[in-house]
């Protein structure tokens, strides 16, 4: 397990400004854990070029999201496409393998918080949050770390042109499993508490008081 810090972005509406300033400068702590294999193989040399294109830009949002836990996964995803020809008397298969490494992040989702979850007491000086269950927030593949180990088409079959989206969207949901578990989870609670309970105490609360929906 190694720690690493986390930016949290958050929206300002709805939301009191103590809350909102201290949610502002959170930091998380990531969680590596790991899965299945490491397969070790030669890559030929050669060059790629990219050649530029236009970026367009589809959509701006908003995001609040408090992110307390990271998972890192490393998943085989062993995936065959079988055919048949001549009217079902000859099997193919189109196959790959591909090595996967992705990470999940896991968090707090405040965008679900309403207007009663959120309370501050000025006479006492007592902040009581009642907060969303953790989520996964995020999973994505390491580009770097993830390729296609093995691709074999047999020669009658047809080779699947979306096959290693297929493997990738596998390779996602893995990361995912992993990452949703009910260990994962108490991690999350237990670090989100610490955050919330030392930047709000750093921000005058004399008391804070967390609780799960």
């Amino acid at each position: 397990m190694a720690d690493g810090d986390k930016t949290l972005v958050v929206k300002a509406g709805g939301a009191p400004t103590w809350l909102v300033v201290a949610l502002s400068v959170a930091l998380g702590v990531s969680v590596a854990g790991g899965i299945a294999a490491v397969v070790v193989a030669s890559r030929p040399a050669g060059t790629v070029e990219v050649r530029p294109t236009s970026d367009v830009v589809v959509a701006i949002r908003e995001i609040a999201k408090l992110e307390t836990t990271e998972v890192h996964v490393e998943k085989v995803v062993d995936l065959s496409d079988r055919q048949s020809t001549f009217f079902g008397l000859v099997e193919t298969k189109d196959a790959m393998l591909l090595v996967a490494a992705g990470t999940a992040t896991i968090g707090i989702d405040l965008e679900k918080l309403g207007p009663d979850d959120i309370q501050f007491d000025e006479a006492s000086k007592t902040a009581r949050l009642r907060l969303p269950a953790p989520q996964v927030l995020s999973s994505r593949l390491d580009e770097d770390a993830t390729y296609v180990y093995t691709r074999s088409t047999d020669l009658l079959a047809k080779r699947n042109e979306h096959l290693e989206a297929r493997a990738r969207k596998e390779a996602v949901a893995a990361v995912e499993r992993a990452a949703n578990t009910p260990e994962t989870k108490e991690r999350a609670k237990a670090q989100a508490e610490r955050q919330l309970r030392a930047l709000l105490g750093r921000l005058g609360a004399k008391r804070v008081e967390i609780g799960w929906k």
